[in-house]
């Protein structure tokens, strides 16, 4: 019998592998065959972090399915753009997730469990205390990491009274004060100095298609704008060979001030109107200050996505 590959998407952040790791764990107490979590890239700094903290190892790096397996269960995710490289061929047998759903199709049947929360590692707590089973503490760790992540410490926008509720429950299992932690697990993920600007674009990047465009956009989080923005023309630089080589209409990069709770962004190719159409404002050397944003999901990609419609 075939094992079965669960992973979240490409560049993974704390969500795609915790929620792996805890989805994976929960299927392989509940089925015959063998789940494993794997990983389509390798754990940001942050990431490995939380692995590290709770003793764990990061899930195996995979590009494609068929090497493996053709069965695969996703995780925070669904676009088939952001997945493996292979998945329109694979056989999906479930997704848990909590962003849109868009790009996605499958030839079967499957379970589909997204809820609009803040991280996909609430929803798989759910699953859990549906089924009954006892989640270990240093999954319970990861949830709880991976929720830390993704509400910036309950500061985004993403972040729903669910969310708050299973992180703390979470930080119970696993013994864990979740404010001095979250807070030293955010830091783990900002220091930028020592990554080229190619590295930094692709820590956390998605693409998305808009209209008639394709439009790439990645995010880092910070506590020091400037340190960030002292390296503009060379991150332009990166930013437009990541244009031409990818066939990107437009690179979106979001700076965001963890300590704040606001990002600038700076923006690489064209149409760049509707970017400021999307946030009623101007870009002045491609840049622009955008106060009290820091989610993705919630405050840019409807917006782009409104304006390119």
């Amino acid at each position: 019998m075939s094992k079965i590959l669960v992973f979240g998407h490409q560049n993974p952040d704390t969500d795609a592998i915790g929620a792996a790791i805890a989805f994976a764990h929960l299927q392989n107490t509940l089925r015959d065959e063998e789940v494993e979590a794997v990983a389509l890239g390798t754990p940001s700094e942050e990431t490995q972090y939380a692995l590290d903290h709770f003793g764990l190892t990061a899930p195996r790096v995979i590009s494609n399915v068929k090497d493996d397996t053709e069965n695969v269960m996703l995780v925070d995710h669904n676009e088939f753009q952001q997945s493996a490289a292979d998945i329109a061929e694979a056989n999906i047998l479930a997704v848990v997730d909590h962003h849109r759903i868009a790009n996605f199709e499958t030839a079967n049947p499957l379970y589909y469990r997204a809820e609009p929360v803040g991280c996909t590692s609430t929803i798989v707590l759910k699953l859990y205390k549906e089924a009954q089973v006892e989640i270990p503490k240093a999954v319970a760790g990861m949830m709880l990491s991976a929720i830390i992540s993704d509400t910036l410490l309950f500061k985004s926008p993403t972040c729903t009274p669910e969310d708050v509720a299973a992180a703390k429950e979470l930080a119970a299992i696993c013994e864990t004060d979740y404010e001095a932690y979250g807070l030293e697990m955010l830091k783990a993920g900002t220091n930028l100095s020592d990554k080229s600007a190619s590295v930094l674009l692709d820590l956390d990047a998605k693409s998305f298609p808009m209209g008639d465009k394709n439009i790439r956009i990645g995010q880092v989080n910070t506590v020091d704008l400037k340190e960030v923005f002292d390296r503009q023309k060379e991150l332009e630089a990166a930013m437009e060979v990541e244009n031409e080589k990818n066939g990107y209409d437009l690179f979106v990069l979001i700076v965001t001030n963890i300590l704040d709770s606001d990002s600038e962004l700076l923006v690489i190719g064209e149409p760049k109107d509707k970017v400021e159409a999307a946030f009623n404002t101007k870009l002045e050397n491609n840049r622009a200050l955008l106060k009290g944003v820091v989610s993705r999901k919630k405050q840019v990609v409807p917006q782009l996505t409104e304006a390119f419609a």
